[in-house]
């Protein structure tokens, strides 16, 4: 590359792309990489502070321009469910191809930002995420890097794996037990189960069976048994999860459950949560915070065991940075900082 004079640049080609602010209006390239100078362009150019351009000579060998090394980083960060288009201003945004949960590897993306004149951002890690979705973006500094620096990229990432993959919600039938004596006398409606129906419709599952039984731990237990007994591949147990001496829902999944994960979170709201296994049938005891607040741990569990994920007491324990949710007026979930570490 070059850099000349603007009224000398006319018949030549612009090596990068040229970016025009108007604002409170737009960002965008004005002129792109690849376009012939025209003379009435050189008004323009000099309006955009352009006295001088950068325009083609000789590539230096070893030297790789931004736009092909965006190219580049994007298909070495880019996993399953994840696609992306040409670059724009030397940056290359990677999208969603499906609604999913995103799993990025955080200590992967600090390595790539730690090879010279690499940048790589992301949203937040573990999320749902819907098709057509930004991701992230990926880009080099300079206008041309070094070779070494986008191959470092792409080494990493063949021995470690895609940054980035959207991994599909699969399909659940699930059963729900609703507990509480006050429910299963009629003296109150169930106002929970409606809440399940529409968070799981959401996410392609749908109720298959549902009970409602009273605040003993048998009648509980017996219920969970026969969900799964009818093929529920899913139980959520609603209500009776606080240390009353009438809540006996965490001794009915114990008297059930081979595994129990954890029974507490360091979640606000959903901090007497409770998960554990029947083999691989994920058993959850919900606390009422789930059936009234926008968001809770509900939120943020749900969609990774329905991506198949198998969830182990040190995923909770990590939930401690981000887990509490400041209760906006206006609520933004997920596009806030609740269950982002």
């Amino acid at each position: 590359m070059k850099s000349i004079p603007v009224d000398q640049a006319v018949g030549l080609v612009i090596c990068h792309d040229i970016t025009e602010i108007v604002p409170g209006r737009h960002k965008k390239a004005a002129f792109k990489r690849g376009h012939v100078v025209r003379a009435e362009d050189v008004p323009h150019l000099l309006r955009l502070g352009k006295e001088n351009l950068y325009v083609w000579s000789d590539q230096t060998d070893g030297q790789v321009h931004e736009d092909d090394a965006a190219r580049r980083l994007a298909r070495a960060i880019a996993g399953q469910g994840v696609s992306f288009g040409e670059p724009s201003e030397g940056r290359i945004n990677l999208t969603s191809d499906r609604q999913g949960l995103l799993v990025m590897n955080p200590d992967l993306l600090e390595a790539l930002n730690d090879i010279p004149d690499v940048s790589v951002a992301t949203i937040g890690n573990l999320r749902e995420v819907q098709a057509g979705a930004n991701l992230a973006g990926a880009r080099v500094i300079p206008l041309c890097v070094a070779e070494e620096s986008v191959a470092g990229a792409e080494a990493l990432c063949r021995e470690r794996g895609a940054l980035l993959q959207v991994l599909p919600f699969n399909a659940q039938r699930v059963g729900v037990v609703t507990t509480g004596s006050e429910v299963y006398h009629g003296r109150i409606q169930d106002a929970f189960t409606p809440v399940l129906e529409k968070k799981f419709a959401a996410w392609g599952s749908e109720i298959s069976y549902r009970t409602i039984v009273p605040d003993e731990a048998g009648a509980a237990a017996a219920a969970i048994r026969e969900a799964l007994a009818r093929g529920a591949t899913l139980v959520a147990v609603t209500g009776g999860m606080s240390v009353d001496p009438d809540d006996k829902t965490p001794a009915a999944i114990r008297e059930v459950a081979g595994q129990i994960v954890t029974y507490g979170t360091p979640v606000f709201p959903g901090a007497m949560f409770m998960l554990a296994y029947h083999g691989s049938t994920p058993i959850m005891g919900l606390p009422g915070c789930v059936m009234y607040n926008r968001a809770s741990i509900f939120d943020l569990i749900v969609p990774r065991l329905l991506a198949g994920q198998r969830l182990t007491r040190r995923d909770f324990v990590r939930l401690g940075h981000g887990g509490f949710c400041e209760q906006c007026p206006d609520c933004h979930f997920p596009n806030c900082s609740f269950g982002r570490s």
